[in-house]
This record gives C-alpha cells, sequence and structure tokens, in this order.
C-alpha cells in the first residue's frame, strides 16, 4: 500500500510540504506589471486605436491574474500563514466593502490624479476603462501577486502589493502621487486579508476610479 507525502512528513513530525503557490501567479504578475508599465507609451495613438488596446490590454490581464490567482489560491498558499482567507463569512466581506467604499468617499474630494484614460475618445469610454482598469489591477495586485507572496504572511503580501502597486503608477502619475497610491494600495490588501477574495477590493478600486473621472 502507498504511503503519501504528507503521510510520510507527518511521521517524522515534519510539516508537510506543498505544493508550490506560484508560477501562474507569478507570470501574470511580471507580464501584468509589464503591461501598466508600459501604458504611458499608448498615448501618442489615436484615441480610438488607444481605446482598443487598453480594453484589449485590460481583458487579456485581468483574466491571466485571475487565473494565476485561482492556482494560488488552490495550491493551498495561505496554509499557516494567519489569514481569515478561506471560509471568509459574506458578513466579513460585506464590512470589508463597506469600510472601503467609506475610505474613497472620504477622500473623493482630496487632490488626486485621474487614471490615465486621456484621449479615451468619450466621456463612456473613459468610464468604461476606468473599470476596466479598476478590475484588471486587483485581478493582478491583490489577486494573482497577492497570492504569490501570501505564503510569507499577511505583512508581506499586503505590504508587498502595495509597494508594487504604487510604484507601477509612477510612470502615469509621477512620484508626487506615489504615497496616495501606496495609501490606496494598504487600503485594498488589507480588504482583501478581510474578505478573503479580490472582488471586494476590485469594488472598491472601481468606485475610485469613477470618482476621479467624475470630479476631474
Amino acid at each position: 500500500m502507498s504511503v503519501s507525502p504528507y503521510a510520510r512528513a507527518a511521521a517524522r513530525g515534519q510539516a508537510p510540504r506543498r505544493r508550490s503557490a506560484g508560477w501562474p501567479a507569478v507570470a501574470a504578475s511580471f507580464a501584468g506589471l509589464g503591461f501598466l508599465v508600459a501604458r504611458p507609451g499608448l498615448d501618442g495613438l489615436p484615441a480610438g486605436a488607444r481605446t482598443g488596446v487598453l480594453a484589449a490590454g485590460y481583458l487579456a490581464l485581468g483574466s491571466a491574474a485571475a487565473a494565476g490567482a485561482a492556482a494560488a489560491r488552490g495550491a493551498g498558499g495561505a496554509a499557516g500563514s494567519g489569514f481569515p482567507e478561506r471560509g471568509a463569512p459574506t458578513v466579513r466581506a460585506a464590512l470589508a466593502l463597506g469600510a472601503g467604499l467609506a475610505a474613497v468617499l472620504a477622500v473623493a474630494l482630496l487632490a488626486r490624479p485621474a487614471p490615465p484614460l486621456g484621449g479615451a475618445g468619450t466621456p463612456f469610454a473613459a468610464l468604461g476603462l476606468s473599470l476596466a482598469a479598476a478590475v484588471a489591477e486587483e485581478a493582478l495586485f491583490r489577486g494573482a501577486l497577492y497570492g504569490a507572496l501570501r505564503r510569507w504572511g499577511a505583512p508581506i503580501a499586503i505590504v508587498g502589493s502595495a509597494l508594487l502597486f504604487g510604484l507601477v503608477h509612477i510612470p502615469s502619475y509621477g512620484l508626487a502621487a506615489l504615497p496616495v497610491d501606496l495609501g490606496s494600495g494598504l487600503l485594498f490588501g488589507w480588504q482583501r486579508w478581510v474578505s478573503g477574495r479580490w472582488t471586494v477590493p476590485a469594488a472598491t478600486h472601481a468606485a475610485a476610479n469613477l470618482l476621479a473621472v467624475i470630479l476631474r
């Protein structure tokens, strides 16, 4: 009768090794970061072409990042990390979403760079791209990237994804926006940790982007 690696490890008094949480999430993270860093280079395109390229890029980024996040979660990367992710109750997700939306509304009138949507063509295109950007970025940062980092614990996953979130936006917004983007990334990371799902920070990010487009 064969004995599983988990049983053999337990018999030796060792913690069983988990499958890697990482390669799909890591690959999606690197590809997504490259796309976001290169995004300002699209400003020279005609409005229609730029809208199409951004829309296709966000769709591809969101799909790949969501798949990477699911693979990382299925690999058991959160085991032993103290995350309240598995089986997080709906009420916890609702409270995290409410807190995030309240924070977004509280700072809505403060100076904040709008998403890099200039030249989107029409207001409807700008609004659509703002939503697509929010969902794709959260699938990347609080989905795939967070999933790749969470094996090292909550602080690393939250702070690491927030730091990269801020740095990636420097080419679009400049250093002046870095504190705001870092703060936003920490809020989104906290929501991800509390709720156990990247869709909660995605909803908050979408609300923030819409307000930025409407109020600019």
